[in-house]
This record gives C-alpha cells, sequence and structure tokens, in this order.
C-alpha cells in the first residue's frame, strides 16, 4: 500500500478535479503491475494497472488508495473491471467520500466474492486529497492560504511594495503549491498592487509528469469590479472567475467571455461579498483545493471566519519595521482570549527562508 501511495503521488499536480489514486497488484508475493490516475477523463490507476497483466488478476491481490469507483463517470467503473480480472482479494486504503461510491464498490466486490481489506494506512491515503474528501463530505473546498513576512511580521512598504520578501527557493516552493491546487484565490487589490500573475510557471519535467501543466483557474475577488481585463494575468494562458458585487454590463462586457467568468454575488449585510458562500460555490465548480495568496484584508476575513484550513507562513530574515504593512487584518483584539491560536504542524527551512504550515485551533 506504501508502494500505491508512492504511485499515486505521480498524478498530484495533474488529476484535478479527480482524486489522486494508485494501485499495485501483487501475485505469489511479487508485485507484477502497478499504475495510477494520471489526468481526468484518462484511466483509473486500477486500469493501467490491470492493463499491464492484460486484465487476469486471478489469484492475486489489488492494493488501491481508494474505493474502486462504482459508477459511470467519463470512464466506465473500475469495480467492474477488477470483477472480471477475478484478484482473491482487494486491499483499499479508505472508501470514497464520494456518496456515488461511499462503499457501494465494496460492497459489488464482496458480492462477487472477492475479500476486502480496508482502512490500510488510511491516514497517508486521505493525505492525498484533502480538497476531494472536504468537497464531498461538507460542500467546501479545501483552502490553503500562503502568506510572506519579515522577521517582525510585515508583509509589504508603507507605499504597498512588497517584491520580494521572500528568497528565490521560497518563491520557487510557491510554484509547487500553486500547481496542486485547483483554484488560486487573490484579490483585485493585490493583483493591481503586485501586477499579480498568479499562475504556475514550471514545465512538466519540473513536476515529474507526461502530461502538459495545468494552469489552474484564478479566482479573484473584485467587489467593485476595479479591474480592466487589460492586467498582465489577462494575458496568460488559464480559466479566470471574478467575483464581485457589481451588475455593471459595460465593466462586465470589458472581459474576454472565452476565458474570464464573472459571477456576480448578492451582497452581505456589511456591502462585501459572502466568502462562505463564494467558496462553496467554488464546491459546485468542481474546485478540491484552494491556494490563497492576498493581501492582509483579505487574508484577515477568511481567518477570522475561520474559512482556512491550512496556513502557509514564509518568514525572510529581514526588518521592514513598524510603519510597515501587516500580515492579517483582524481587527482590534482587546483581550488575550479573543486571541487566534495556531498549531504549528510542521517548520523546515526553505533557503535563507523559514516556512511555517499551521492550523487554526
Amino acid at each position: 500500500m506504501a508502494q500505491a501511495i508512492s504511485l499515486a503521488h505521480k498524478g498530484y499536480y495533474s488529476t484535478h478535479p479527480n482524486p489522486r489514486v494508485g494501485c499495485v497488484i501483487v501475485a505469489d508475493g511479487q508485485m507484477i503491475a502497478e499504475g495510477f490516475h494520471e489526468f481526468p477523463g484518462g484511466p483509473h490507476a486500477e486500469i493501467h494497472a490491470l492493463d499491464a497483466i492484460n486484465h487476469n488478476a486471478r489469484d492475486a491481490t489489488v492494493y488501491v488508495t481508494l474505493e474502486p469507483c462504482s459508477h459511470h463517470g467519463k470512464t466506465p467503473p473500475c469495480v467492474d473491471a477488477l470483477i472480471a480480472a477475478g484478484p482473491e482479494r482487494v486491499v483499499i486504503a479508505m472508501q470514497d467520500p464520494n456518496p456515488l461510491v461511499a462503499g457501494r464498490g465494496i460492497q459489488r466486490l464482496q458480492e462477487n466474492g472477492i475479500e476486502v481489506i480496508t482502512d490500510v494506512l488510511r491516514h497517508e491515503a486521505e493525505q492525498l486529497n484533502p480538497g476531494f474528501i472536504k468537497r464531498m463530505q461538507q460542500g467546501m473546498p479545501y483552502v490553503r492560504l500562503k502568506m510572506a513576512m519579515s522577521l517582525d511580521g510585515r508583509t509589504a512598504l508603507a507605499n504597498g511594495q512588497s517584491q520580494w520578501i521572500s528568497g528565490e527557493q521560497a518563491r520557487m516552493d510557491v510554484q509547487y503549491l500553486r500547481a496542486g491546487s485547483s483554484a488560486v484565490l487573490s484579490s483585485a487589490t493585490t493583483v493591481l498592487d503586485d501586477v499579480a500573475s498568479l499562475n504556475v510557471r514550471l514545465h512538466s519535467d519540473q513536476l515529474y509528469q507526461q502530461v502538459p501543466v495545468r494552469q489552474p483557474v484564478r479566482v479573484i475577488v473584485d467587489e467593485q469590479l476595479k479591474l480592466t481585463g487589460s492586467e498582465n494575468l489577462f494575458e496568460l494562458p488559464g480559466e479566470i472567475w471574478i467575483f464581485t458585487l457589481s451588475d455593471d454590463a459595460e465593466r462586465i462586457a470589458r472581459f474576454d467571455p472565452a476565458t474570464v467568468q464573472v459571477l456576480v454575488m448578492p451582497p452581505t449585510d456589511d456591502g462585501r461579498i459572502d466568502l462562505r458562500e463564494m467558496l462553496e460555490k467554488l464546491a459546485d465548480l468542481e474546485i478540491n483545493e484552494v491556494h490563497t495568496e492576498c493581501g492582509a484584508t483579505l487574508a484577515g476575513a477568511l481567518v477570522k471566519q475561520r474559512l482556512v484550513d491550512e496556513l502557509i507562513i514564509y518568514i525572510a530574515p529581514s526588518l521592514l519595521g513598524d510603519q510597515a504593512r501587516g500580515l492579517f487584518d483582524l481587527g482590534e483584539i482587546s483581550i488575550m482570549s479573543d486571541k487566534i491560536q495556531l498549531s504549528i504542524d510542521d517548520v523546515r527551512r526553505i533557503g535563507d527562508d523559514l516556512k511555517i504550515t499551521a492550523t487554526l485551533e
């Protein structure tokens, strides 16, 4: 199963919106086939492995990181192919959270006389697909919030200049975070102030994959439609979704409908975009994992509303002074019991910077 999980990682950057899945087939103590899901619409991990042995798995054991699908999607059900191949047993790391499967694949295997063993390295398998699991179970994407700051907790000078706080190696690390996400979320203010592109600037060989690099959807919060459609990010390949409060037809018409989708949201009582409703809409649009790069206002709102699953903060060995801009706009916290407590999950050095991964308690 550890090998199957390792194989699933080979599709880490390319399977969206599908889950990352690996499969290994063993007979007489020897691995005879393996496979992983590489891209949506392509063969699933089990089919890749079965193809290598001409779909003959008699007396073999199949190890797969996710319950085999039992429904028709872009490809036929994997469980049918497994039943036809005739393995003695199927070992599954975790049940599929998709309601269209959710135990039905396991049941079909058992009804056809195949022994099924579950929950083998389940935790490791769950870590492969946090966004897919959360979307299926909660109707929300998994949200990572990436921020970069100086050692004294500043993100930009008072005049807004922020390039570059992080070092080159940390910025490269962020490229991999973007590549593994379904969408990159930011604000119009960040796009305008930083001339941000928010795209993946890696090649297929850097991602260790054979298929072309997938550009995550760029999702921009632009409540008043300040963007004009002439900014740098509109010249780059990939979809852009703009969430706005403005239904101004003239402003909306500035964007190319072939690549830009403008989604007009109703305002909250305080006249802002409802961020939870926006994330629910992203889940409806099959967005599993959201990588967020933004300024203090949007970052603070996401944290205050407990919409962040994971914080990734890069700390540069520099000082910007107390006139520089802070990391999160959280308003005034006047008593210590109101502080937002974090749990630090990982600390590592990336070049000259520190990378801290944390979750909200």
